[in-house]
């Protein structure tokens, strides 16, 4: 299972900072996510950037390995 970090606004709405899911694609894991969650979670979700291995997952078909890290991150402000 992939290892799942979550951050900020993600963590908060979804009441956990960690978790390991089954995914293989980020748009399986986006899925996991926000399934049973409600809408205000999808909402959440799909602004979030997605870090695979260190990588921006630039689309739902960036493939996620049974050991990968994936930091779910909401937009930041700041400067």
């Amino acid at each position: 299972m992939a290892r799942i970090r979550l951050f900020a606004g993600a963590a908060d709405i979804l009441g956990f900072s960690e978790t390991n899911v089954h995914a293989t694609t980020a748009g399986d894991l986006r899925q996991v996510l926000v399934t049973g969650h409600g809408i205000s979670v999808e909402q959440v979700i799909a602004r979030c950037s997605l870090l695979v291995d260190g990588v921006r997952a630039a689309d739902d078909e960036h493939p996620i390995r049974t050991d990968s890290l994936v930091d779910v991150l909401p937009p930041f402000a700041g400067g």
